[in-house]
């Protein structure tokens, strides 16, 4: 098989590579998530976990470049299984604030369990010092773009 995209300008690859790496991680980790936990879900409690803290609707939406009205229904969908809380927020009478519960929790660090054998082979394959290598490359690409956004 010809691959034709070996002409195009290194960034366009470089960032090609990451959109089809992107695709297909989500892809395999969805394929494992408990119960009926979509991507979308667990991108959410992910973030929640790793970041701490309430946030807005708002803030969720930014922080994860989605539309209003999809973090919504994520959030609809992840409140009525018990992985979120959904509180009024004390400042904004109108505004509410989305937390992680305990199940919530629970939820994302199964999926991380139940895709660990897949990434350790992964790892295995590659090697741990390339993945330690890139990861400051990918760390600083992640910032520049998000002060571009």
């Amino acid at each position: 098989m010809t691959v034709k995209s070996q002409g195009d300008p290194m960034m366009f690859r470089f960032f090609t590579e990451l959109g089809i790496i992107d695709q297909l991680s989500k892809a395999r980790l969805e394929s494992v998530l408990p119960g009926d936990m979509k991507m979308s879900h667990f991108i959410l409690v992910h973030h929640l976990e790793r970041l701490g803290g309430q946030w807005s609707p708002a803030r969720l939406a930014n922080a994860l470049q989605v539309t209003r009205a999809a973090i919504t229904n994520t959030v609809t969908r992840l409140e009525a299984q018990g992985l979120v809380r959904v509180d009024p927020d004390p400042a904004d009478g109108r505004g509410k604030l989305v937390s992680l519960t305990e199940a919530g929790r629970d939820m994302r660090n199964e999926g991380i369990r139940r895709i660990a054998p897949f990434m350790g082979e992964l790892q295995r394959q590659i090697g741990e010092d390339s993945f330690a290598t890139a990861l400051p490359l990918l760390e600083e690409i992640r910032r520049f773009l998000d002060e571009h956004r």
